[in-house]
């Protein structure tokens, strides 16, 4: 709150999701086929990867990428650049962020310069070896090279050089938006941009 205008990047397993706003709802959100399991299954069949696997799936990421970004031109420059879910919070434990065991409170970032370096070393690493990496779990270890790839190619386009590592995502975003309508009767309803959107039970 307070912050202004944010842009807000969340890398899943079989999407990537960008929103930008400010106060609570964002003005554009939207979702493109990158997420860090799928690239994974489809194009890093490999372990380690080859450099032409590599290569080509930064190829994809950014052709993908280029039309979802234009739909965020004209909106302004963003204060925060926010990244949620767990593989930026894996990628900036690498980076050398602070681990989880020092609490929510802690400030995180991803660097843009720090990003691009591991990355490179990530992609010549099997999942074996990036399992001695801080902050990557065993579900995890075959897909981060993705999940970064998809971090490096979203700050390069959006040309920010680095993010903020937001503690929470889209589970704790639904509850607070749930407490912040208690006081109305009736279902949740979408937020503007959710066009056609049934709404979510109150009983959620």
């Amino acid at each position: 709150m307070g912050a202004g205008p944010i842009l807000n990047l969340d890398i899943g397993g079989g999407s990537f999701e960008m929103a930008f706003g400010q106060d609570e709802l964002p003005e554009v959100a939207t979702s493109v086929p990158l997420g860090a399991s799928r690239l994974t299954r489809d194009w890093l069949a490999e372990d380690p990867p080859t450099a032409k696997s590599v290569k080509e799936l930064r190829r994809y990421i950014r052709a993908t990428l280029k039309p979802a970004v234009r739909e965020f031109d004209g909106l302004g420059r963003a204060n925060v650049v926010a990244g949620t879910s767990k593989t930026f919070r894996s990628l900036a434990r690498i980076a050398g962020a602070a681990p989880s065991a020092e609490g929510p409170y802690v400030k995180r970032e991803l660097h843009a310069s720090d990003l691009g370096i591991w990355t490179q070393r990530i992609s010549a690493m099997s999942s074996e070896d990036r399992l001695h990496l801080p902050g990557v779990s065993e579900a995890r270890a075959l897909q981060v090279l993705a999940g970064a790839l998809v971090a490096e190619a979203a700050l390069e386009m959006f040309k920010f050089k680095k993010l903020r590592i937001c503690p929470w995502a889209l589970r704790e975003g639904l509850i607070l938006r749930r407490l912040d309508q208690l006081v109305f009767s009736g279902p949740l309803q979408p937020a503007p941009h959710v066009a056609g959107a049934p709404p979510v039970a109150a009983a959620v």
